[in-house]
């Protein structure tokens, strides 16, 4: 099967919505909110737009303080948590409109216009934390870490080389390598990196920043969610593309990933930061590479490693954007119930 970029204007293409497809459909690309193959694409379109936030509501008056205080071992992580996360949503913004390219079902591209504008709004929302709570030196030398920090210019490097290999050879297998690696990011390392924020709010620490992360990870979890329908949906459509040469490969993409984030999780926390070790660490991204894994319809790989871990159940309460919400003119908390999250059954 060959992988051919749509074209933009197709006045021959075909309008019976029962033989669209994914990819190598004959695409009209008309927007038709009243027609759409895949219904799913319909409900994750109307979550995401209701899920609209602004990085400045939040307020992180309490982080202005609280920053200069952080133990050594905690404003060490934070810089350089915050670094990683700052690259995987720009290089998300960067690529999703690339991968649009080649999904020929309108919908969808919908869907990934939104992803898009969303990873936009989580950039700046790191640029707000930064502009907050540190000089402008300061913020610099944290976005350009991976300049001085060869751990942290591995992991770039890693997803970089994923995404420029379907820059360079677009074909079904590349296509589905790069949907797999943006499941990888969105599914691992954003959880990954959020729960530290959110252990520091557990311990009465940097509370905005984590109110502002919760938002972030309601977002990522729709886009989880995106992927991987896409990705099933592939599977229905394209089975040739699942060889179990590809699948093999696939979930040595998706074990290379757990590996990668568990050693970068050793380096910047450790056991060096209270309410987090380790082995909490190993347990918990090896859990959700897991779950990502079987949430693809794929048998477990680990038996170790199928329920959360104990020592993580408290992850999923602060992750919650709906808990509690500063207001960003009278700086007192509220309910914020303009929405409410998918189902993370991921």
């Amino acid at each position: 099967m060959e992988l051919v970029k749509k074209k933009l204007f197709n006045p021959q293409g075909d309008t019976n919505v029962t033989n669209w497809k994914m990819i190598g459909g004959n695409t009209t690309n008309l927007n038709d909110f009243n027609n759409m193959k895949y219904r799913w694409a319909s409900d994750w379109y109307r979550q995401a737009m209701n899920n609209f936030w602004i990085p400045e509501e939040i307020n992180l008056s309490h982080d202005v303080k609280d920053y200069p205080k952080l133990d050594p071992a905690e404003k060490q992580a934070y810089d350089k948590i915050l670094s990683f996360l700052v690259f995987l949503d720009s290089i998300q913004t960067a690529n999703l409109p690339r991968i649009a390219e080649y999904i020929t079902v309108s919908e969808v591209n919908l869907c990934l216009s939104i992803q898009t504008f969303q990873e936009c709004i989580h950039s700046q929302s790191y640029s707000y934390m930064l502009d907050s709570i540190c000089s402008p030196d300061e913020r610099n030398s944290i976005l350009y870490q991976w300049k001085d920090d060869e751990h942290l210019l591995a992991r770039n490097t890693f997803i970089g080389n994923l995404y420029n290999e379907f820059q360079e050879h677009q074909d079904p297998k590349t296509l589905l390598k790069v949907l797999m690696a943006n499941y990888i990011l969105e599914g691992i390392y954003f959880y990954s990196g959020f729960s530290f924020f959110y252990n520091l709010s557990r311990n009465g620490k940097m509370p905005g920043s984590a109110q502002e992360i919760r938002y972030i990870n309601r977002d990522e979890n729709t886009h989880l969610w995106l992927f991987r329908n896409i990705i099933k949906e592939l599977q229905k459509e394209n089975p040739e593309l699942f060889t179990k040469e590809t699948v093999d490969e696939l979930r040595e993409m998706m074990q290379e990933g757990v590996r990668q984030e568990i050693e970068w999780g050793h380096y910047v926390i450790g056991d060096n930061i209270k309410g987090l070790n380790k082995e909490m660490i190993t347990d918990y991204i090896s859990y959700l590479g897991n779950l990502r894994w079987m949430g693809l319809g794929f048998p477990s790989y680990d038996s170790r490693y199928e329920s959360e871990p104990e020592s993580m159940s408290w992850v999923s309460q602060y992750s919650n954007a709906n808990m509690v919400k500063t207001d960003f003119f009278e700086a007192r908390s509220t309910a914020y119930a303009k929405s409410t999250a998918l189902v993370d059954d991921l």
